[in-house]
């Protein structure tokens, strides 16, 4: 099947390579002239499983958008629908809320159902950015010609396994608004993997959506409220009690994101916890669960700014990580940047390192001059990234883990957060 993308970024080019190893001729548009020449240069700039494998041997074929619905039966779009960058999870959160930006997305859909009707062809047009309940019949609809038979296709991918999360779904969430545009997507699936493929309405499949993000974002809050809580308790440990939770799989649906850390991040859960308490006050609901999320974030996040303070008298305080999740180099949302940002708030001077963005280690070590021995330091590990367990951490540090993998450094207090088993 001949399959276009409008959009080639983080979401659409890996999806677009997957599609591809499974026997597909994939065109791609993008309107960005740098996304288009990394891709030719074969050359992306974010960490991605398996890109590495499937990139360098793509035949993907960049067009005009003319081009893209010319040749393709399918076309898919990925276009961002972001949040205000004040509402990414970086910074304490406003406390006006707001729906997400869905200018790029209008503009690229009225730029693309132009082009259809111009080719005076049918064309399956499947949206698969994420937008909350109603947007697609109130303000996507209306700017489409009767030539784009529409659907709704969200994927439940993360950044950084965006190709293998594609191919291996738990299942295929598809709204429905054209049952012959339906048919032929499912048709297409069928090629792609043996995943159950759930059809249901347009507004279900976007309330669906959200709903998935922010389920695992009650998870996280819920488990990182229990290990704040093991942290006061004597003979607790934050990791012996959700070993025991992930135990009960019939009833808590799976052990995924119920292990004690930092905060939900990434480019999705934040904002969309943000977006549905929009939509609860929208609503008027008898009860805006989504605040309730989000501020248990922000406030366990001043919690852990709290305990670094106490443990930081005298002392320089660094951050070790700034992504928002282990062996990526993305940054959006990450609940380490927010901990570093709320910490500058409180008047603290905080150095910070990720070794997936930064200079190297030894260049970084002397520009926040770790090894000077006239000071003393506190370290604070944001992100779980495997090479901090060898980290060359100064004599006579404090290291905060909220991870609870660094063990035995020499000449170091070790501050493993939620683990209160030897406190008596």
């Amino acid at each position: 099947m001949n399959v276009g993308f409008l959009g080639l970024g983080k979401l659409g080019l890996p999806v677009s390579l997957a599609v591809e190893a499974k026997g597909h001729k994939v065109f791609g548009y993008d309107i960005s002239k740098q996304t288009i020449d990394d891709i030719k240069n074969k050359n992306i700039r974010y960490r991605e499983e398996w890109v590495d494998k499937y990139l360098p041997n793509t035949k993907l074929k960049i067009v005009n958008i003319d081009e893209l619905v010319q040749n393709s039966e399918i076309i898919f779009v990925p276009i961002q629908t972001p949040h205000d960058p004040l509402y990414e999870g970086v910074t304490k959160i406003p406390k006006k809320r707001i729906d997400f930006d869905y200018s790029f997305l209008k503009a690229g859909l009225k730029d693309l159902s132009a082009a259809i009707e111009k080719n005076n062809e049918n064309k399956v047009v499947i949206i698969i950015s994420t937008v909350l309940p109603g947007t697609i019949r109130s303000e996507i609809k209306p700017l489409l010609g009767t030539h784009t038979k529409l659907c709704y296709n969200p994927f439940f991918i993360a950044m950084g396994s965006t190709i293998r999360d594609f191919l291996y779904p738990e299942f295929i969430l598809f709204g429905v608004d054209d049952e012959n545009a339906a048919k032929k997507a499912q048709d297409f699936y069928k090629t792609i993997c043996d995943s159950p493929f759930y059809k249901t309405t347009i507004e279900n499949a976007e309330l669906i959506k959200v709903s998935y993000n922010t389920m695992i974002s009650t998870k996280i809050s819920f488990v990182n409220t229990i290990m704040e809580a093991c942290h006061n308790l004597p003979n607790t440990n934050i990791d012996d009690v959700t070993n025991a939770l992930k135990m009960a799989n019939r009833r808590l649906i799976s052990d995924a994101y119920l292990s004690g850390g930092m905060g939900d991040g990434g480019g999705c859960h934040p904002r969309d916890n943000i977006a549905l308490s929009h939509l609860s006050q929208k609503l008027n609901l008898s009860y805006d669960w989504f605040e309730s999320i989000m501020m248990q974030r922000e406030k366990q996040s001043e919690w852990l700014a709290d305990l670094v303070i106490k443990n930081s008298e005298n002392r320089q305080i660094n951050i070790l990580g700034k992504t928002f999740k282990p062996e990526t180099n993305l940054i959006l949302g990450s609940p380490s940047i927010l901990l570093e940002n709320i910490l500058k708030d409180k008047g603290k001077k905080v150095f910070s390192w990720d070794p997936f963005i930064d200079v190297n280690f030894d260049e970084a070590s002397k520009l926040l001059n770790w090894h000077n021995l006239q000071i003393k330091h506190t370290f604070f590990i944001g992100t779980k990234h495997a090479s901090f367990v060898n980290f060359k951490f100064p004599k006579d540090s404090i290291i905060i883990d909220p991870f609870r993998f660094i063990y035995n450094v020499k000449d170091c207090k070790i501050i493993r957060i939620g683990d209160n088993t030897n406190s008596n």
